[in-house]
């Protein structure tokens, strides 16, 4: 006799899974968190390591050359913003003298127009600052200790990648075993999860730097300092939707203000940011990376605030493909499409021919360069 359970007995469960899979998580963040950074890793590196494979490179030879490449390119990347950055900290004694000019304005501004008006502080506000460092010790402890967990967490992603790799056909048997009642569906699954991984990935990669070659483009046109680096790392926040592209313009603005003797100077980086921002979520990344990533907005925010609450910044860029893989499972379990249907966008609609469909322009620049 199938007993059935009340409706408030069931959100009760499920608000306490809820529960335990979030504390979980904060807890196991040091064991998860490279894990997961490994798996997608692996899973965009693996067409290239099948292509080794197929030219008769032993697998595991093959795996070392994929896994070298990779590390060489983000070396590049580390590589360059520690240069950029080198040039930016030799301009900080002229643009905290350009603070202490401002400041000296703005006190002269209250002095004469506000009778009474406390005026502002360089040195009150760097001893508010001394006094929040020293009352937060405990949080720089936490902080430091972090870093250390988080060197050695680098060093194991590429062991983990390159386990993946080299026992990628045994985990998919694995999985069609445990799951051999739904042996096409399972099949079916783990291409879409692939494809949503290597598309989202590589769909990313290339709409940072379509943007980072149009706000270096801008920021040079307005004669801004250190723009490469704005350019870039304006760029690279755009992988956190909402946040990151308001929090990659805020820098190269506030650096206008203080840097330059004209308004219109940060009027100006602020109309190119907003232009080429509505460009990329219009042309770029629907046209690049499609809609099959996407959620709506809602899910969206709610998703980057608990992959901040979860796991901090980290936990906000993986969030995002991480949520839309559960909807590629979702989807396929009739159970769960509801929740599915939740995650996706308003437009969603039932997909039955398209789950190999890709955005034509990232098609094409997959067969141009034969990945």
């Amino acid at each position: 006799m199938k007993i059935q359970l009340p409706a408030y007995f069931k959100l009760v469960i499920i608000l306490i899974g809820i529960v335990a899979i979030v504390v979980i998580m904060r807890e196991a963040k040091a064991i998860l968190t490279p894990i997961m950074i490994a798996g997608f890793f692996a899973i965009l590196v693996s067409p290239f390591t099948a292509w080794l494979e197929k030219k008769r490179i032993p697998r595991a030879i093959a795996i070392l050359i994929s896994l070298i490449a990779l590390i060489a390119f983000v070396f590049a990347i580390m590589y360059f913003f520690y240069n950029q950055i080198l040039g930016f900290s030799a301009d900080l004694g002229a643009l905290e003298r350009r603070v202490n000019e401002l400041v000296r304005s703005i006190n002269i501004f209250i002095a004469e127009y506000f009778d009474g008006a406390v005026p502002i502080s360089i040195d009150n506000i760097r001893e508010t600052i001394f006094q929040q460092l020293t009352a937060n010790i405990d949080a720089l402890t936490k902080g430091i200790i972090a870093t250390a967990g988080t060197l050695t967490m680098v060093f194991m992603i590429p062991v983990y990648i390159f386990l993946f790799l080299y026992f990628r056909f045994f985990l998919e048997e694995f999985i069609r075993r445990a799951f051999a009642d739904h042996g096409e569906k399972v099949t079916r699954v783990l291409g879409k999860v692939k494809f949503v991984v290597q598309n989202y990935i590589v769909g990313m990669f290339i709409v940072i730097c379509i943007l980072a070659v149009l706000n270096s483009i801008a920021l040079y046109s307005l004669g801004i300092r250190h723009a490469l680096l704005f350019a870039v790392f304006a760029a690279v926040l755009n992988v956190i939707p909402f946040l990151g592209p308001f929090i990659g313009a805020t820098l190269p603005i506030t650096f206008a203000l203080l840097t330059k003797d004209s308004l219109w100077y940060p009027i100006g980086v602020f109309l190119a940011f907003y232009v080429i921002q509505l460009m990329e979520s219009n042309i770029f990344t629907p046209g690049i990376v499609g809609g099959r990533v996407s959620m709506n907005p809602l899910m969206t925010i709610i998703t980057l605030f608990a992959g901040y609450f979860i796991w901090g910044i980290v936990g906000m860029i993986l969030f995002i493909p991480g949520m839309a893989i559960l909807k590629v499972i979702f989807d396929e379990i009739d159970e769960m499409k509801p929740y599915g249907f939740l995650l996706g966008k308003l437009s969603d609609e039932p997909e039955e021919s398209s789950d190999r469909q890709e955005p034509r322009l990232l098609s094409e620049i997959k067969q141009r360069f034969k990945f």
